[in-house]
């Protein structure tokens, strides 16, 4: 490994320029210690200066490492975030704590935290799930059953899965008044315990979910109504084994009671009707509020007709609970999937609540 010439190493030393950090070290004979071309230790005589190209060079030659610049931290730091990334994917499928992955790296929880984020850019538990979701996908596309896909990734149930990628919530104006212009919007259709669903999903996330008492092909018609523009692909599960997953997901929550599967949303909507879907989002499953109270949360206690009419043009059934908004007396009020459908959601969601 060469080295810059010993002039340059010396004004570089002279400077404390961070810059050559790792291109040189120095050792200083009347300590001996080794350090980086930046360290703060007070100068040392020219003539005690020695030239390394390494590390390994420097402690062959009998130097140690100087506490304070700690020339040896960021290889070791390195060295020790690989293999602890290593260790996760090769047991993506087990339970592992950051404190367990803390005292494998000899570093504190908030450490390990922060420089394994700062060096792969996600943290220790992210970095993990992403392993687990591209398992997941591979299993899919060798032809997996979901459920088994989903327990040999390591995932613990079903519902964990699609929380994994964020959701994604919102557009522009413009591109929600060009109907879908220039995207590629996929969709399945299923049979539940409420009728025929449809689910349609963008790339970024599901952006329809609907309920017909006719044929599949009236559902698709609908999805055409509300993307005229788009371009439509009924989804074999090769080619979109997300959504086939996702439809499932939603499937064993209609149908048997699973949780609520946490997909990534592709909204569309006016600033006004996102808030109050983004608000619908947070209610808890088995809890009901009144088309009033939802016009109080939002800071528009004077808008309850534009918040029942936003509810009406929620296009994402289930995932966005506008089931969960009652009239002020109590009653069911309106549901633009039928009052039976949103009674039974209701009536669901209570059971779970109270197991």
């Amino acid at each position: 490994m060469s080295m810059p010439p010993e002039q340059e190493m010396r004004k570089a030393i002279a400077a404390r320029d961070k810059s050559c950090d790792g291109h040189f070290f120095y050792g200083v004979i009347t300590t001996g210690v080794f350090c980086q071309p930046s360290c703060s230790a007070r100068s040392a005589k020219p003539e005690n200066l020695r030239f390394f190209p390494s590390i390994e060079a420097a402690t062959v030659a009998g130097f140690r490492p100087c506490k304070r610049c700690q020339p040896t931290e960021g290889i070791l730091r390195v060295t020790r975030l690989v293999e602890i990334a290593r260790y996760i994917e090769e047991h993506a499928d087990e339970r592992l704590t950051l404190a367990s992955l803390a005292d494998m790296a000899g570093l504190s929880s908030s450490r390990l935290q922060r420089i394994f984020t700062q060096a792969f850019g996600v943290s220790p538990k992210a970095f993990q799930d992403a392993v687990r979701m591209q398992r997941f996908k591979q299993s899919l596309k060798d032809g997996v059953g979901v459920t088994d896909a989903i327990f040999s990734s390591g995932f613990g149930s079903i519902s964990r899965v699609y929380g994994e990628a964020s959701r994604n919530i919102g557009m522009t104006p413009k591109a929600y008044r060009a109907g879908g212009a220039g995207e590629i919007i996929t969709y399945v259709c299923r049979n539940t315990a409420l009728g025929l669903m449809a689910m349609a999903a963008t790339d970024k996330g599901v952006c329809f979910v609907q309920f017909g008492d006719g044929d599949a092909a009236s559902l698709v018609t609908k999805l055409k109504d509300e993307f005229p523009n788009a371009e439509l692909s009924a989804s074999p599960a090769q080619d979109a084994p997300e959504l086939d997953a996702w439809m499932e997901a939603l499937d064993q929550h209609i149908s048997k009671g699973a949780p609520r599967p946490d997909l990534p949303l592709d909204i569309r909507g006016t600033a006004f009707q996102m808030k109050v879907w983004q608000f619908l989002l947070s209610i808890r499953e088995g809890d009901v509020l009144s088309y009033t109270e939802l016009a109080v949360n939002i800071d528009k206690p004077k808008a309850v007709r534009a918040v029942a009419s936003a509810c009406a043009k929620n296009r994402i059934g289930v995932l966005i609970p506008c089931h969960r908004v009652l009239r002020g007396d109590g009653s069911l009020g309106g549901y633009r999937w039928g009052l039976e459908r949103k009674r039974a959601l209701l009536d669901a969601e209570r059971a779970r609540r109270i197991r």
